[in-house]
């Protein structure tokens, strides 16, 4: 996070002072009254009254026509003014232009300083790419050739800020020490001692950044005496300190810090950017932790105070980490939705978050099967990465060619003067061999790179084929679960409705008529029951058809048992019966389980068809943490290969058994559940449903 930096190394206090305008009448030089308009200036500014800065600036311009050296001061001061009013960077930017212009035309060093240093943020803030760069090498220049202390530590700092937000970070630290020392050579001011704790956090930083954390943190340590007395600084310390310890795992340390930053009072717009980086960095712990839940909580509390803090750069780091929790927990909708927003400001803000978003983009959408979607994204994913990577190994390599000849430079020196000769054939010889070796070598790169190219093509193509026929085997197995859902949940009150229609209309004369009227409103009653199933089922099938997923909620077992006794009310000659004396509640997918009991009830009424005095009855109870459901009914029983579907998955069932036992064992596994079956010839069979580890209560 970079927003620190650029907010306080101004050399400048947040002290609160009492503003009175003065009177200039009072002074009798135009250059009195317009030293007195500045120090005016500056304590509204100190004091954080944007607004009232911004109409003392205009009147300062008015008042500083013909002296350039004010016009520079006071074009700075009406440029900061819009800066921190509500961030509005581009009328910013135009002043601190015109105060560059007016210090280099009063040759005032000071206000050159200042205003270079702001535009080095201005142009960076609104991606001017080239400007920036520009202005980077005139700020080197400036650099160069001065021997003020002030000048040398700003600007060394804005020089580091340059090279930071590019990625450089080996070149930004060399850049900032140098702005140490010279900073431990000015006035021990406050601003000023916290600049340095300032700067030391910035190297821990980038040492974060590359990964190097224990590193980061020898200078964070070294920050800490110089920010002690600031609890606006102390709280971003803390969260630098918590960006060190989230990926070394070390929760202690990360409670610590993010307990400590609730601590410090700070003003309110700092208050909720702080609080948003540290809920941001527990949210990440935890979605590291595959705690999606617990990286939810902080990751909403991160995006709701980005937005109280109004900054553009926290809102975004915010959304993005919101958005890799919602991939994490399978919402690629919603990820989708955040990632799109927080790219919108991240290339301008974070290179590297930019690059993250779009890789978590593309996953969102792949995981959705949006293939064009997934490959748009990847593709800017793979161009932002080599990008950054690309000008991070320019600087790396740039700076090992300026060592490496440095010191051949002065060995070739020593050894030309003796033996200039021999070198000469040497080096003629070498290039001879380099340009052949070259060639050679270029020509097996290329040769092995067509290679790679056809084999990457071919890995792709086979995976993609591969994931499309698994896709199609889901399809198929999740249709056939679906027509014996449909066929065993259906077929037994359909049939008993017929059967009662044949006998009204073919036997009349066996009917009086109170059974006439009983079986009238039997029939009414199932049908209306069958219609209420019917459309449970189908709506269930609906929502189920593109991700057969179970779907886990808490809910009463003996709902579900009342559910159960209304879908067989139909049924004739058997008596069903329900037992849960403990009131047992259950956290598993509801319909999965519905449909379970309904194919077990249609098989016992199935098994009962030739039993007089037929009984069926379910239980529920609780034993050594684990639930037990079970129906047991008196039938005629059967062998355990009759039930060898249970346990087998290449016994073959017909369509017209309703793919009855394959289906009971596959829902079951999906809600992690296990069933057993005890059956003995003549005395009935006995079917129990086993919950492992389930979150049940008891009401």
């Amino acid at each position: 996070m970079k927003k620190l930096g650029f907010l306080l190394l101004l050399f400048i206090t947040c002290a609160a002072f009492a503003q009175r305008e003065p009177n200039l009448a009072r002074y009798k030089t135009p250059e009195e009254k317009l030293l007195a308009w500045v120090k005016y200036c500056n304590e509204i500014q100190n004091a954080e009254h944007y607004s009232a800065l911004l109409a003392a600036s205009e009147k300062g311009i008015k008042l500083s026509q013909k002296y350039p050296a004010f016009l520079s001061k006071f074009y700075y001061f009406k440029g900061y003014a819009y800066e921190f009013s509500n961030n509005q960077y581009k009328e910013a930017l135009v002043n601190y232009e015109a105060s560059l212009k007016y210090a280099k035309d009063a040759r005032h060093l000071k206000n050159l300083t200042i205003a270079l240093s702001r535009l080095n943020y201005m142009y960076y803030a609104l991606n001017e790419t080239s400007k920036n760069k520009h202005l980077a090498d005139y700020i080197k220049k400036v650099v160069d050739t001065t021997k003020n202390t002030y000048t040398k530590a700003v600007l060394y700092g804005s020089i580091a800020e340059y090279h930071l937000n590019n990625a450089q970070y080996e070149t930004f630290i060399d850049y900032q020490l140098k702005a140490i020392v010279y900073k431990k050579q000015i006035s021990k001011t406050v601003a000023n001692t916290e600049n340095i704790g300032i700067s030391y956090s910035q190297i821990a930083a980038a040492y974060t950044k590359m990964k190097q954390y224990e590193k980061a943190l020898e200078y964070l340590h070294e920050a800490k005496p110089y920010v002690k007395s600031s609890p606006y600084v102390s709280a971003f310390l803390c969260n630098y300190y918590l960006q060190c310890f989230v990926p070394m795992k070390k929760f202690d340390s990360i409670q610590k810090y993010y307990k400590l930053i609730y601590t410090y009072p700070t003003i309110k717009d700092s208050l909720f950017l702080n609080l948003s980086f540290a809920n941001r960095s527990l949210s990440e712990y935890y979605v590291n932790e595959r705690q999606t839940n617990a990286a939810y909580y902080y990751a909403k509390k991160a995006v709701l105070l980005g937005q109280k803090s109004n900054d553009d750069d926290i809102i975004m780091e915010a959304n993005a980490v919101m958005g890799r929790v919602l991939y994490e927990k399978g919402d690629y909708k919603n990820a989708i939705e955040i990632l799109t927003l927080a790219s919108k400001n991240a290339y301008t803000y974070d290179k590297e978050s930019y690059v993250n978003i779009n890789k978590k983009l593309a996953q969102s959408y792949a995981a959705l099967g949006l293939w064009k979607e997934a490959y748009k994204y990847n593709e800017i994913y793979s161009q932002a990465n080599d990008e950054m990577m690309l000008e991070s190994a320019k600087q790396n390599i740039a700076n090992a060619e300026a060592r490496f000849q440095n010191k051949a430079k002065g060995q070739e020196i020593k050894n030309l003067s003796t033996q200039n000769t021999i070198k000469n054939i040497q080096i003629a010889d070498a290039k001879k061999q380099r340009i052949f070796l070259i060639s050679g070598l270029a020509l097996v790169g290329i040769i092995l790179l067509l290679l790679f190219k056809q084999s990457q093509n071919r890995k792709k193509t086979n995976q993609k084929l591969q994931l499309l026929n698994a896709e199609l085997d889901e399809a198929n197995k999740t249709k056939a679960r679906f027509f014996g859902i449909l066929n065993h949940d259906l077929r037994s009150p359909v049939s008993n409705l017929i059967h009662f229609l044949h006998l009204q209309k073919e036997s009349p004369e066996l009917i009086d008529e109170a059974t006439a009227l009983r079986m009238q409103t039997k029939v009414i009653t199932g049908a209306e029951n069958l219609l209420s199933s019917m459309e449970d089922i189908l709506l269930w099938s609906k929502g189920q058809m593109e991700n057969f997923k179970p779907q886990f909620h808490t809910f009463p077992v003996s709902g579900l048992f009342e559910e159960t006794q209304k879908h067989f009310s139909s049924v004739e000659n058997i008596e069903i019966s329900f037992e849960d004396p403990e009131n047992i509640i259950l956290n598993t997918d509801e319909n999965y389980l519905k449909t379970i009991i309904r194919n077990l009830t249609g098989n016992a009424i199935k098994a009962l068809d030739k039993t007089s005095n037929g009984k069926i009855i379910w239980k529920a109870w609780q034993e050594s943490n684990q639930t037990f459901l079970s129906i047991t009914d008196n039938g005629p029983g059967g062998t355990q290969e009759k039930f060898k579907a249970l346990y087998d998955d290449s016994e073959v069932i017909g369509i017209k058994s309703g793919l009855g036992l394959h289906l009971i064992r596959d829902l079951a596994t999906a809600i992690n559940a296990k069933i057993k079956v005890i059956s003995k010839s003549d005395s009935g069979t006995t079917f129990t449903i086993i919950f492992f580890h389930a979150d049940l209560k008891r009401i």
